[in-house]
């Protein structure tokens, strides 16, 4: 393969151009370029590179064609044929003759080794080397740096793409997969583990059509068997070729399109799957593992092609030794590298900042809605509240209310429940999701001072965009923030790339302790927990995103038999880490109560006290200082 396929097959892998049949999101962007785009790698490239090779005619060659020429005829004008200046004007210019061939490959090799050097997987990263195995980081003049590999992108979690797949067949006909049902809640408790969630084909109507396009249903959610989701999508595979030849697909011809056979890896493999099989197995894998937008593409990757460059195509000692005419060739190999290069890092540029305007734009809200105590709750909407059998259902299971029994204090539990009940009753809180719109707006309506009685706001949401949304309302105004982030040891992993385990997690802290940051008033506190996977990580993140630095560490005794570590230590703590804005930040330190104090004093058989057991009771784990969250 030459130099300038390879670089066409890495340049149709950076584009995607394997990914011509999906039409959803980015990709529906992407295809009103593709054209653009394979018309530049198929039939502009190539002639671009030999066109500015072409404009290179050194002038100091057509001074000597000149010279020679006034040579010849001088030597003519002796009756000689050659002389030893035509013969040395006849050396120079054939030393300064260009070798355009030559000069493409080499133009196409280090086009292809920098494109490959900066990407892998998807992500662009900074690998910017000085020699073989040696690499520099941006240092500012800091005492102490931190720096992980994928500093300058925005680490997007895969919960984020849960949404339809679409692609087209050869026909132009298009299959979407759609979620239906989607378990997302986080559970880390030890009994959840061995419970992840899957993509799973659903059992009730597992494909359907519509409009003449094919729609095939999955839901997210624990798999009762345990299977690996290779082995799902394989059953999924086996369960749709049994479904698509029966009526009333079979009539569509869905199998066989479906079940084409195409490449499985890379061609030259050689190598085959079914259609199906392919794209189910992006689909599980693109809302499997997180990935990564970059800050500013174009920008890190001129910068990066100026410091390759300068480091492995500009070459001091050859300048130095060659003569003129070679010197330019030289330089104009530089400035068609450039050229070109330029022109790709144009096309990537726009497609990524594409999605990075889509990552960083508000997100709308979906839903919102209110829990409100009775109490706070006008007494001509009981009624409507007492009849609602979808809030009954709730309070029975939160707080148990069919337990309640009739006394003389007032009426017990009934179904519907009465006026009476609720007014014995008015710390009940009423959500006013189980309720229409017309009912939302009108407990709206006629709650005085609602959003002055508001005592809290929770927001579901990925929590890069729930802190966006959060910043023009209560910036400068958070006294207090908890964080739990995910630990990122071998039982809690984060769904991390290209190896880079510890440099995804801190990519995922960066941006969103960023904008905690601003959020904390200047005597506010933000509480970090971590164990000792990450840190010292944590510990630079937070003294460089708060400007009041660290505050402070605790140690937490979370597991007295110890957790094992690969070297055979046992673990037995957790940390809080400590950090705000002004020194001013400070801890609202309250005595714990007799109870408290009771329960923090016993030991277990050990002699040691068994702080699980409280964190499990909801009691802060330390025996000195419980924290206010405001």
């Amino acid at each position: 393969m030459t130099n300038f396929q390879k670089l066409q097959k890495l340049l149709e892998e950076l584009f995607q151009l394997d990914q011509a049949d999906l039409d959803f999101g980015i990709y529906r962007i992407m295809n009103q370029k593709r054209d653009e785009i394979v018309r530049f790698l198929e039939k502009d490239l190539l002639p671009q590179v030999r066109e500015a090779f072409g404009e290179y005619r050194s002038a100091d060659k057509v001074q000597l064609q000149a010279e020679l020429d006034k040579a010849i005829e001088q030597a003519q004008g002796l009756g000689v044929e050659s002389t030893s200046k035509v013969q040395e004007l006849r050396r120079q210019i054939a030393d300064s003759s260009v070798d355009v061939a030559a000069l493409e490959s080499e133009v196409f090799s280090h086009l292809y080794n920098f494109f490959r050097r900066y990407y892998h997987e998807g992500d662009f990263i900074s690998q910017r080397r000085y020699k073989e195995g040696v690499y520099a980081i941006p240092y500012e003049g800091e005492e102490v740096k931190l720096h992980w590999a994928n500093h300058d992108q925005y680490y997007v979690k895969s919960s984020e793409q849960f949404r339809d797949y679409t692609f087209k067949l050869p026909s132009e006909r298009r299959v979407h997969f759609k979620l239906v049902a989607a378990s997302t809640e986080h559970d880390n408790r030890k009994e959840a583990r061995g419970k992840e969630r899957r993509f799973i084909l659903c059992e009730d109507d597992p494909v359907i059509e519509e409009n003449g396009e094919l729609v095939i249903r999955f839901e997210y959610r624990p798999d009762g068997e345990k299977r690996k989701q290779e082995a799902l999508n394989a059953a999924a595979v086996e369960r749709l070729d049994s479904l698509l030849t029966t009526a009333p697909l079979k009539a569509e011809n869905w199998h066989a399109a479906l079940f084409d056979e195409v490449p499985l890896g890379k061609p030259s493999e050689g190598k085959k799957q079914p259609r199906i099989a392919k794209h189910l197995r992006a689909y599980t894998a693109r809302n499997t593992f997180d990935y990564f937008i970059h800050k500013d593409l174009g920008g890190f990757l001129r910068r990066e092609l100026d410091f390759y460059i300068k480091n492995e195509v500009m070459h001091l000692d050859d300048i130095e030794s060659e003569t003129a005419p070679k010197v330019e060739q030289y330089l104009s190999k530089i400035k068609v590298i450039r050229k070109i290069a330029h022109k790709i890092i144009r096309f990537l540029e726009q497609l990524e900042n594409f999605q990075k305007k889509l990552w960083l734009k508000k997100k709308f809200v979906v839903e919102t809605n209110y829990c409100i105590t009775l109490d706070r709750v006008p007494e001509e909407l009981y009624p409507e509240i007492a009849a609602n059998d979808a809030q009954r259902e709730e309070w029975v299971r939160l707080f148990a209310i069919d337990k309640i029994e009739k006394d003389l204090n007032g009426p017990g539990y009934s179904k519907p429940l009465s006026v009476e009940f609720l007014k014995g009753h008015m710390t009940l809180s009423v959500d006013t999701r189980h309720f229409d719109e017309q009912f939302k707006s009108r407990i709206l309506q006629e709650t005085s001072d609602f959003e002055e009685t508001l005592r809290g706001t929770v927001i579901c949401s990925e929590n890069f965009q729930a802190l966006a949304l959060m910043k023009s309302r209560f910036r400068g105004r958070v006294k207090c923030t908890y964080i739990d982030p995910p630990y990122n040891t071998d039982a809690s992993a984060i769904s991390y790339k290209n190896g880079y385990k510890s440099s995804s997690w801190v990519a995922l802290m960066q941006d969103r302790l960023q904008a905690s940051a601003a959020l904390l008033t200047d005597d506010g506190v933000l509480v970090a927990a971590i164990d000792d996977e990450q840190q010292r990580e944590l510990n630079f993140l937070l003294e460089n995103n708060f400007s009041g630095g660290l505050l402070g560490t605790f140690c937490v005794r979370s597991n007295p038999s110890g957790r094992p570590t690969k070297a055979g230590y046992s673990v037995s703590h957790e940390y809080l880490l400590f950090a705000g804005n002004t020194f001013e930040s400070s801890i609202s330190r309250m005595p714990p109560t007799d109870d408290q104090m009771a329960r923090f004093n016993q030991t277990d058989e050990d002699g040691v006290f068994e702080w699980r057991n409280l964190r499990r009771e909801g009691s802060w784990p330390a025996p000195h200082f419980l924290i206010q969250m405001v």
